[in-house]
């Protein structure tokens, strides 16, 4: 994998980890209720789950394209208009960050684990990363080094960016609550998505 391929997945996957989503809302209402040190376990759990989906993934990439060619260049193309259409969903979101504030007394562990399932239940992680890891594959080398690499990338970034959320959430909890600020966040990501999707499949025209 050239360094200008990583690049542009390192951009997308800085997109894709900011991009509100039911990961952001969890670390966003651990950093209001418990602070960003006791929340550190459940970023960890987030990026367990992660890494869950991103092997299932990478599995189920190697084989197809071991297997057909043809099949992978078509998951490519749907995965750019997938993106497109992730983008024109986030315009029309209209749901709310609010985040839940009760103070139970939950250990470090309970955390971790809530996050885990956080993860694990979301099957729009799966799809994304169906939908965007071909982008950056290249068929004629090792498949296997490169999903780690798109794997550890993932990884952490998604865990920077948690790691951020979780510190500003303290600092900006009402801000952060508010459907306006929601509802500019989706259609700035919206936006990406769509910029993405386009820009790849210009790329491959």
């Amino acid at each position: 994998m050239s360094v200008d391929i990583w690049l542009a997945y390192l951009a997308t996957a800085i997109v894709f980890s900011l991009a509100p989503g039911s990961g952001t809302v969890n670390s966003i209402s651990n950093g209001m209720v418990y602070g960003w040190r006791k929340s550190l376990a459940s970023i960890l759990g987030l990026q367990i789950g992660l890494s869950v989906h991103i092997a299932l993934v990478g599995v189920g990439l190697g084989a197809l394209l071991a297997q057909s060619a043809t099949a992978f260049t078509a998951i490519k193309w749907v995965g750019a208009a997938y993106l497109v259409w992730l983008g024109i969903q986030k315009w029309r979101d209209r749901s709310s960050m609010a985040v839940t504030t009760g103070h139970e007394n939950v250990t470090s562990g309970q955390l971790c684990r809530q996050a885990i399932l956080v993860n694990l239940t979301n099957p729009k992680t799966v799809v994304f990363l169906v939908a965007l890891f071909p982008q950056f594959l290249v068929p004629t080398e090792p498949q296997g080094p490169q999903l780690l690499v798109l794997g550890v990338t993932t990884v952490l970034v998604d865990m920077v960016v948690m790691l951020t959320y979780v510190t500003l959430a303290s600092r900006l909890a009402g801000y952060i609550r508010s459907d306006r600020v929601m509802a500019t966040l989706n259609r700035v990501f919206g936006s990406m998505f769509i910029g993405c999707g386009a820009l790849l499949a210009t790329a491959k025209a």
